[in-house]
């Protein structure tokens, strides 16, 4: 029913902008804030169109000006950002750009949090816990709520400031002053009564779908030669009550360093001229419009039908995906090396960016004469080194001007290969990264007082 309605609403939506353009633009407005508008969709009450405009502010609005063309920017930005992020499967508020200033997506009763999550120490961070460093990296990513409250009021109640940090902890929150040191400051308020209180599992959830979507972020602004540190998220509920990642993520969302300089909205925070701010945001624009999930190849190279591969393809099923296209080849080196070389060399040409695990029997010098044919890289796991270990020895040295990688467990071959593709993979970098950081811990040394 769900597909049956998204296909109906791009039906309309493809003729509407065809013969009326201007007719989606003026929807009911359903909410309005500092840097974006939400209209109604006529044809699908589900979904929304989120339109941007060339406001931009800090100080929670204290400073605001218009920067001409931002609102296209910004919704470049976020469409780049939000395709990436479907192409790796994260549930995304997001169905297609309508023109250069809206995009369609879910509409959704939010979540009243701002999601924080962190590799590096900067902005509020440091004021709380100023005895970091500016640029302190976490290991292990830092995921913070803040309450998303407006006028300096959460439910009638006045506060001090608003988008306050918050602490969970025994069935009630912390609020606390978010630019104020964290230790030896007192709440200023606990909230025994609070969003999903009585479904706690969906912080977890939020915290899991907020912490993929950074790292898919962070590879991509690697590739791009940024450096993601921060960003904020929100959330909310679809009309079928799906958790989904929604609202924008664009330039005033992160904080992204490149050549050791903000690229983003802190820049406009920092007091920078506003023909400079415009510079950047159409810098990232362009940047993000590269943002994709290439298509990759790993090929299990066996020398006959007696080399058993079913331990390879059992470690890589997790990983599997429309991206990522896993190859049986079985073909003698020894017995038929001619055929075994057009066969590579068609493997190859069909999917450039592709690593070789060679699981061989007999024939383990095979995995050297693959490593001399070809650039890609090759990890060869020989087969019953158990029974005759000198089969090591004919992997491990190598011919010169040749390089390849001998790994013995199957499931450490997988993971080499994986590693190597996910140095220009967001969505293999995020699901191995992800693995990594349950076991990390972010230790700091307190200074001397």
């Amino acid at each position: 029913m769900k597909m049956q309605y998204l296909l109906r609403a791009k039906y309309f939506l493809f003729f509407s902008v065809l013969l009326f353009p201007f007719t989606l633009s003026h929807g009911e407005i359903l909410a309005e804030g500092k840097t974006k508008i939400v209209r109604s969709y006529p044809y699908d009450p589900s979904l929304a169109i989120f339109e941007a405009k060339d406001d931009i502010t800090a100080g929670d609005g204290a400073k605001h000006d218009i920067i001409h063309g931002k609102a296209e920017l910004a919704t470049a930005t976020t469409c780049n950002v939000f395709r990436l992020l479907k192409k790796c499967g994260i549930p995304v508020a997001f169905t297609e750009q309508i023109d250069a200033t809206s995009f369609l997506g879910d509409l959704c009763e939010m979540i009243p949090y701002e999601v924080v999550v962190r590799r590096e120490a900067h902005g509020s961070y440091l004021k709380r816990n100023p005895y970091l460093e500016k640029g302190q990296v976490f290991p292990k990513l830092v995921v913070e709520f803040f309450l998303k409250t407006n006028n300096c009021q959460w439910q009638g109640i006045p506060i001090p400031k608003d988008d306050p940090f918050l602490r969970f902890s025994n069935g009630y929150a912390e609020v606390y002053l978010p630019h104020v040191p964290i230790h030896g400051q007192k709440p200023f308020m606990v909230l025994h009564d609070y969003p999903l209180k009585d479904q706690p599992w969906l912080f977890e959830e939020i915290a899991l779908i907020a912490k993929k979507t950074f790292l898919i972020l962070e590879k991509a602004w690697q590739l791009e030669g940024g450096r993601l540190v921060d960003y904020k998220v929100e959330f909310g509920f679809d009309t079928s009550g799906n958790l989904l990642l929604a609202d924008v993520i664009d330039n005033d969302s992160w904080r992204v360093v490149q050549n050791e300089q903000y690229i983003d909205k802190q820049v406009y925070r920092d007091g920078g001229k506003l023909d400079q701010v415009s510079s950047l945001y159409k810098h990232v624009s362009a940047a993000t419009a590269n943002f994709d999930v290439p298509k990759q190849q790993i090929i299990i190279w066996r020398a006959s039908e007696t080399d058993n591969v079913e331990p390879f393809f059992e470690s890589l099923y997790p990983f599997s995906n429309h991206y990522l296209q896993i190859m049986q080849i079985t073909s003698s080196m020894q017995k038929n090396p001619v055929g075994s070389y057009l066969l590579l060399q068609e493997v190859a040409k069909e999917i450039p960016d592709s690593v070789i695990i060679a699981s061989l029997g007999k024939s383990n010098g095979a995995g050297n004469t693959l490593s001399a044919c070809t650039t890609l890289p090759v990890i060869t796991t020989p087969a019953g080194w158990e029974k005759f270990h000198a089969d090591l020895c004919s992997s491990m040295r190598t011919p010169s001007s040749t390089s390849m990688m001998t790994v013995i467990e199957p499931q450490s071959a997988v993971v080499s290969a994986l590693q190597i593709l996910a140095m220009r993979n967001p969505l293999l970098y995020m699901k191995l990264r992800l693995q990594q950081e349950e076991r990390l811990v972010n230790v700091f040394e307190l200074p001397e007082m």
